[in-house]
């Protein structure tokens, strides 16, 4: 961690509260103002490590109900079952499906490694934010939750569209936590239509 964010407030709150991340209170902030999250939802986090997204989805929709999936490994959260795979894959999204059927919730937080090429790393950045939508044609339910990180740029207007295509209410939002310099957004998607699209 650079010295940048050892100086910053969520970071050290989250480690006050003990988070694993200060990206928990971007999730906390989306779902207060978008009520994301139910007791008893059951929850998919794509792109979970270091486990921050999943820490506060056990804590709002309980034990159990949690599934953390994402390329590398991270230590256990009680709660919360992990896999290893890669949503950009469909080999790896259909045995996801074998064990995250039927979800309530999908949340990706994912971004790509930063290259410093910024339209390429804007580029791989939508990639991921599609794969996050193709994931909840295969296992979100119908009237269920999308939250889903993106880097502004080309093609996000076109992502946009697309996720509106599939949701009752789509809205972009960039919650407090997340850093002024930051060109991050989140898409929240509530509503789910199946995979249809409106009329």
């Amino acid at each position: 961690m650079c010295a940048y964010n050892k100086k910053d407030g969520y970071y050290k709150k989250a480690k006050k509260e003990g988070y694993r991340s200060r990206a928990v209170y971007k999730l906390k902030q989306i779902d207060e103002k978008f009520n994301i999250f139910k007791k008893g939802y059951t929850v998919l986090d794509l792109g979970a490590a270091p486990g921050g997204w999943s820490q506060y989805a056990v804590e709002v929709v309980g034990e159990g109900n949690v599934m953390a999936v994402d390329l590398v490994g991270m230590r256990d959260i009680e709660g919360v079952e992990q896999y290893r795979g890669d949503v950009t894959k469909e080999e790896d999204i259909r045995r996801i499906t074998l064990i995250a059927n039927e979800v309530d919730v999908i949340i990706s937080d994912m971004a790509p490694n930063i290259s410093g090429n910024y339209s390429l790393d804007q580029a791989r950045s939508v990639y991921l934010a599609r794969s996050a939508l193709q994931v909840c044609h295969w296992t979100l339910k119908p009237g269920g939750n999308l939250v889903v990180k993106v880097f502004q740029g080309e093609d996000f207007e076109n992502l946009l569209d697309d996720v509106k295509k599939y949701f009752r209410f789509v809205k972009c939002h960039s919650p407090k936590a997340s850093r002024n310099t930051s060109s991050e957004m989140y898409i929240i998607g509530k509503g789910y239509l199946g995979n249809g699209q409106k009329d």
